[in-house]
């Protein structure tokens, strides 16, 4: 197992690798969420209070979950750089920073156009709201503080500590809607507990999740490799790829 983690460390094996993977996410990541779009946006039920409006569940739902799954992605990357000083995870620390903040910004925003119908109001600072708002700060954070660092090496043990720490705020996004007397619903996937709402409207919602998860590796391996060829540009191996 150590002799694979450390072969797919390795910026060469880790972009050789890709090559075989990316047309496969990229064909299901298309497919799932042009599905699970169609779905959800045009056949599955209206909710019985909501309306329609719920139907903004669909974009909402997914970017919210890989807002928080990616910065969790971001902080283990971090967490592998500053243990073993692994290149690759570096790399793939500073490519899902903006791809997280992106989707962050995406979740705040569908979910303030769907709080106003519901809520009557585009913003609240509502606990769960607060706190995915922090998140989209350390996300930026995270892109500014590499930015502004002129050596490389420090920017990435700079920007893992800062990954790191912020790895607080992931459980205060799950639990707020428990912990605190909040609007914002409770959520709508769980591993332990059967969803509230029917299937004919959850089942479409898990193929978004699923789709979301399929673009979000593939544009994330996509801006892996393009900054291993940035960086590796004078190795011998780039060289050969370039002029296959």
């Amino acid at each position: 197992m150590w002799r694979w983690f450390h072969k797919l460390g390795s910026p060469r094996s880790f972009y050789l690798i890709s090559n075989r993977l990316l047309p496969w996410l990229g064909a299901a990541a298309g497919l799932l969420l042009v599905v699970g779009a169609v779905w959800g946006l045009l056949f599955a039920p209206p909710d019985y209070q909501q309306g329609n409006s719920v139907r903004i569940m669909y974009i909402h739902v997914p970017a919210s979950i890989l807002a928080q799954s990616g910065y969790l992605l971001m902080a283990t990357a971090g967490a592998i750089y500053l243990i073993w000083r692994i290149k690759l995870a570096d790399i793939a620390m500073q490519c899902v920073a903006p791809l997280g903040a992106s989707l962050t910004f995406l979740a705040l925003v569908t979910g303030s156009i769907w709080g106003k119908p519901t809520w009557g109001t585009w913003w609240q600072w509502d606990a769960r709201l607060t706190s995915t708002l922090v998140l989209l700060f350390l996300y930026l954070g995270v892109v500014a503080l590499r930015s502004a660092l002129e050596y490389r090496e420090s920017a990435g043990r700079a920007t893992a500590i800062l990954a790191l720490v912020g790895v607080v705020n992931l459980p205060i996004i799950k639990y707020s809607v428990d912990w605190w007397n909040t609007l914002h619903q409770p959520s709508s996937f769980s591993l332990t507990e059967k969803p509230a709402m029917p299937a004919e409207m959850w089942l479409p919602l898990l193929v978004m999740v699923i789709g979301f998860y399929c673009f979000f590796f593939t544009v994330w391996i996509l801006r892996i490799r393009s900054e291993i060829i940035q960086r590796e540009s004078g190795t011998e191996w780039v060289r050969g790829v370039a002029g296959s």
